[in-house]
């Protein structure tokens, strides 16, 4: 189908100033509030006044039929066609949307995003068709907050759906791949594209098949990671159709072979946590020896919790077979051993290192959090050296804890304002050389001095603190300042 109409109709959203600004100025901040709940009402009392701006968030975002009139002055030439491409349907006087479409803010400029329409409006039922488009989402945003946004080659956007990451992706990259198994989103994804005014290689074809032989700088994936029985209807955007958590650990164990020199796959999924086994010590077995890898525990959910969540998701809640499904998801969980679900990151780089550090961090984190994991990578790679000079990071504080009149404290903590914000409990010699580290002294003539300070020997001191520079290095507590 020709996307001619992309150009057209985003002259008329930006003469509409239908911006993600534009639109919370209209809804204001209660009904900006009450959209993000899925309630329409405070929005549609705001949006009477006939505008252009207020017709398009009206058919597009309050999924409210409009006038053939409102739609003709906000779509100037355009409702035919849109109705032929399948964004628009019409009836007598009337105008409504079949798919929606929705301003996004990105820190470089203002986007649109082209996806189904958003299910469970106003208490209706949410369910979804096999084929299901997803638009932005809580999880789109976490991984755009999550990717590394440093100048690439070439970037792949693996199970691009309506293609939100690849749009983040061609502002930093000189070319975008996008794949996916779906059509629908294929088809999106070239609309948004071209919508954009960006150029995406855009390939059908499930994970990495499309790619053989290829080498990406950065790959961002989002990948359908729900991990279900798979008894019922599988809903493309969140089910793999593989068992447990095998599409995540596929990926983690197949990217690096896809990976420039250098490169980078970041990953958002579950994980299985299997009973009487450490979450980590099972995610250590898939990483690969050539890649230094940061994995992050970000949320565990309980078995029960987890069916709860998508079975509503997919709309089942309260249907005539959802204890039947919740039961049968539960037993399922119980006969695999797992007992939780973890959530969170897995950054891998291709480094030839094999550093691999997996965190349990369900703290609050600084967004977006991209800088951080590059700054590990940078970080992690070398190791400390006596005549290196480091410095402290600017935002790191330090806490003590002790008995009032106690000569040392009995608890030293430092603590990262920034980033991760980590926190890690140190001794006095350890917060001692922290805090001589301005970058005056190399690292060989501070050891020496705590050493004399402390009338400790200068080996057994250095082969003390050495190894935990390096993870102060590594965690970012400590920075090389030359």
């Amino acid at each position: 189908m020709s996307l001619d109409f992309t150009g057209p109709l985003r002259d008329a959203l930006v003469a509409a100033d239908f911006t993600y600004d534009g639109v919370a100025g209209q809804l204001g901040e209660a009904g900006h509030r009450a959209l993000s709940r899925n309630e329409t009402t405070p929005g549609l009392r705001r949006t009477t006044d006939g505008s252009p701006l207020s017709t398009l968030t009206r058919l597009f975002l309050l999924q409210a039929p409009v006038s053939h009139d409102e739609a003709e002055r906000a779509l100037p030439g355009l409702v035919d066609r849109l109705c032929n491409a399948g964004l628009l349907e019409q009836s007598v006087g009337e105008v409504a949307a079949r798919l929606d479409c929705r301003p996004y803010r990105t820190d470089e400029e203002d986007l649109w995003i082209v996806s189904d329409l958003t299910p469970g409006l106003d208490g209706a039922p949410n369910r979804v068709g096999s084929d299901h488009v997803l638009g932005i989402s809580s999880a789109s945003t976490s991984l755009a907050q999550l990717t590394i946004r440093e100048p690439v080659g070439r970037a792949l956007d693996l199970g691009t759906g309506c293609g939100v990451q690849a749009l983040h992706l061609a502002a930093h990259a000189r070319e975008v791949v996008a794949t996916d198994v779906n059509t629908r989103a294929l088809w999106m994804t070239r609309l948004n594209a071209a919508l954009n005014e960006v150029t995406v290689d855009v390939r059908e074809g499930s994970f990495f098949e499309p790619l053989r032989g290829e080498r990406f700088d950065l790959i961002a994936t989002n990948p359908p990671f729900v991990i279900s029985p798979a008894t019922g209807e599988r809903l493309v955007y969140r089910d793999s159709g593989l068992p447990g958590d095998r599409v995540v650990e596929d990926i983690v164990r197949q990217a690096p072979d896809l990976l420039t020199d250098g490169g980078w796959c970041q990953v958002l999924g579950n994980w299985v946590i299997e009973r009487g086994r450490p979450w980590d010590e099972r995610l250590a077995t898939w990483l690969d020896a050539d890649c230094d890898a940061l994995v992050v525990q970000r949320e565990v959910v309980d078995p029960s919790e987890y069916v709860e969540l998508w079975l509503k998701d997919a709309g089942l809640h309260g249907g005539d077979d959802y204890v039947r499904r919740y039961d049968t998801w539960l037993s399922w969980f119980d006969e695999q051993g797992i007992e939780g679900v973890g959530f969170g990151w897995l950054n891998l780089r291709r480094s030839g290192g094999g550093r691999h550090q997996l965190l349990d961090w369900p703290y609050d984190v600084e967004q977006p959090i991209g800088p951080a994991i590059a700054e590990w990578g940078a970080a992690v790679g070398a190791r400390v050296t006596e005549a290196d000079h480091l410095v402290a990071r600017p935002d790191l504080l330090q806490e003590t804890q002790g008995s009032p009149g106690a000569e040392d404290p009995s608890t030293i903590v430092l603590r990262q304002q920034r980033g991760l914000r980590r926190a890690r409990q140190v001794d006095t010699a350890e917060a001692a050389f922290v805090g001589a580290c301005d970058g005056d002294l190399a690292v060989g003539q501070i050891i020496g001095a705590l050493a004399q300070l402390l009338e400790l020997d200068v080996d057994d001191v250095r082969r003390t603190l050495l190894p935990v520079v390096d993870e102060l290095v590594a965690e970012g507590f400590l920075v090389r300042d030359r």
